[in-house]
């Protein structure tokens, strides 16, 4: 069976948009496209060396498909290029009727089904670049076998993330973690499985404690914890 591994760069309050440049994707109003640009040295250089060096096909949403259709062909002998030109590249689509790219497959209809059809034969690991909507639905439906974070050193407050509010909770086991000297986390999880049920609450708590978690519930009631939230007012939590 066909892994897919999804390979995201993300801030640190898991921002994944517009990554490479302000015009990549601006959807929303985001104003911050490209923040990977100061931290990209040779140690980055070399482990998108070690990515592209692999066989592998690409599985990508309709928009980041159109991103790396504009730019990939048309950057001559760079090593990234080669391998994506190589590529098979797979697109959920039900709107793009024409493909100039060499090697391109849409998917059409039921993008679960099609994607567990993809993955069923033995065959190189599909690769996600971007495609944070594509994401959701992939992660939604347990189809991601490995995620690659390369989590960096800031915070944007706004934009698409990797994990959407939405997405089941998941465990994910840390594979392999690596530093990078401008402070860029190179990550590997892999899934396992839903949360287990856990505390660290005692089974029988105080009075003190009840009294506190009927309180939160009567607040929770009434609305008032989300009262004045970001508006500079003193919020009791």
């Amino acid at each position: 069976m066909r892994q897919v591994i999804a390979i995201t760069h993300v801030t640190l309050d898991g921002i994944m948009q517009s990554p490479g440049g302000p015009e990549e994707d601006p959807s929303g109003g985001f104003r911050q496209g490209g923040w990977i640009a100061p931290f990209f040295d040779e140690a980055l250089d070399e482990a998108l060396g070690e990515i592209m060096s692999d066989d592998f096909d690409l599985l990508l949403g309709r928009r980041t498909y159109e991103i790396f259709a504009a730019y990939w062909p048309y950057v001559g002998d760079h090593p990234i290029a080669r391998a994506f030109n190589k590529a098979t590249k797979y697109v959920i689509t039900n709107s793009l009727d024409s493909f100039d790219w060499v090697n391109t497959h849409p998917l059409r209809g039921d993008a679960v089904e099609e994607i567990r059809g993809l993955k069923a034969p033995d065959g190189p690991p599909l690769h996600v670049w971007g495609s944070s909507e594509l994401l959701q639905t992939l992660i939604a439906a347990d189809l991601v076998d490995e995620f690659r974070i390369w989590i960096f050193p800031l915070v944007l407050g706004q934009g698409k993330r990797l994990f959407e509010t939405g997405v089941p909770p998941r465990g994910l086991t840390l594979i392999d973690s690596r530093p990078v000297p401008k402070g860029v986390l190179l990550n590997t999880y892999r899934p396992a499985g839903p949360l287990p049920e856990a505390s660290l609450v005692p089974d029988t708590p105080s009075e003190a404690e009840l009294a506190r978690r009927r309180k939160l519930a009567a607040e929770e009631g009434q609305g008032i914890n989300n009262a004045g939230r970001h508006t500079g007012q003193i919020i009791e939590r």
